[in-house]
């Protein structure tokens, strides 16, 4: 199997340093190159064609967030999953980050096993929020006045699925993942791999962490429901 293919983008040479020394010693990851600031990151994105781009929020010039607003919106098939890192626990970054297209968002505060495992998790083509920050996430949907603006996917596209499909929806916007939904469902886990893609392709959506925020948004889920 090929290893993961990573580019590194952050305007700090010794976090870009510790970053490569902790993945290189892991034999399915490798990484590909460096980016100090959001206009290369996209540029080398494009040119190298890397399967997850490790994302810095701030950056000089362009930032990680219109960066991976830009790597989102390629027209390429198979385009890289980025997860965002940043030292900053603020809300507005989160939201930004899901809204640009991120499939995942860690801060720098944690472990290099949690760093490999997230990788790992969004090259697979899943989404990923720490644990922390899922919990931010619905406490912020359960407060209706301070949701953030502007809607993940279409309202429209929601009457497009089927029902299956939105049994589906509801239990990825629990966190469930494709083998207890199999169990839920009383499905085979291809089944519901199908059933996945078709969800997030009906919805436009990217991948599961939109499809959390978009049930929300849209009242398909509620807090505590």
């Amino acid at each position: 199997m090929s290893p993961i293919r990573v580019l590194l983008a952050d305007d700090h040479h010794l976090v870009r340093t510790g970053f490569r020394v902790i993945l290189e010693i892991e034999d399915d990851i490798e990484v590909v190159g460096e980016a100090a600031d959001g206009e290369r990151a996209v540029g080398m994105t494009r040119a190298l064609r890397p399967d997850v781009v490790l994302m810095d929020v701030e950056m000089p010039g362009m930032d990680g967030l219109e960066a991976t607003r830009r790597i989102s919106t390629d027209d390429e098939p198979g385009g890289p999953a980025v997860l965002m890192l940043t030292t900053f626990d603020r809300d507005d970054y989160l939201f930004a980050a899901l809204r640009a297209g991120a499939s995942g968002f860690l801060l720098k505060n944690g472990t290099p096993e949690a760093l490999v495992d997230a990788i790992r998790v969004v090259a697979r083509g899943d989404g990923l929020l720490a644990p922390e920050l899922t919990r931010r996430v619905i406490a912020t949907f359960a407060r209706p006045g301070d949701r953030p603006g502007g809607d993940v996917g279409s309202e429209a596209a929601l009457d497009s699925l089927t029902p299956r499909e939105r049994e589906v929806l509801v239990l990825v916007a629990g966190g469930a993942s494709n083998a207890e939904i199999a169990a839920d469902l009383h499905l085979g886990e291809a089944t519901v791999k199908s059933h996945v893609s078709r969800v997030l392709a009906k919805l436009g959506l990217r991948d599961r962490v939109q499809a959390v925020v978009f049930a929300y948004e849209h009242g398909v889920v509620r807090p505590g429901g």
